[in-house]
């Protein structure tokens, strides 16, 4: 079975930096699409961020220009790099993979997710 572990949240002041990173096992990364979302109590949750087989990205109106996914096949791990935070990115937040069945699909199930890891934004 699948696994996948979020670590790098924490406490940062607003305008500061955080980086996420998540690290796979346990099936075919490289043929996976991968995703972060975000929870903020009280909310729904919420697609940050994408990035598929092609290295295509997209991400939500909120982070837009903020935040950057990426993803290294050799050590199986997706990060987010997030700039710029303001308190309302605060939210826990969990990596998610899907399979994606050519080079050219999407994801259209995320069968994989992590733990989730606390991420606070103070003002």
């Amino acid at each position: 079975q699948g696994h996948l572990v979020e670590s790098g949240g924490g406490l940062v002041q607003a305008g500061g930096s955080l980086k996420l990173s998540c690290t796979a096992t346990g099936f075919s990364f490289s043929t996976y699409g991968l995703a972060w979302f975000r929870q903020a109590p009280g909310k729904e949750r919420e697609l940050v961020a994408t990035i598929d087989r092609l290295l295509r990205t997209s991400y939500s109106e909120s982070v837009k220009g903020r935040f950057t996914v990426a993803r290294d096949n050799n050590k199986n791990m997706v990060v987010l790099q997030m700039n710029s935070l303001k308190p309302e990115d605060t939210a826990v937040y969990s990596c998610a993979a899907g399979p994606i069945r050519d080079l050219y699909s999407f994801v259209s199930e995320y069968t994989y997710w992590g733990q989730g890891t606390q991420v606070t934004v103070s003002s």
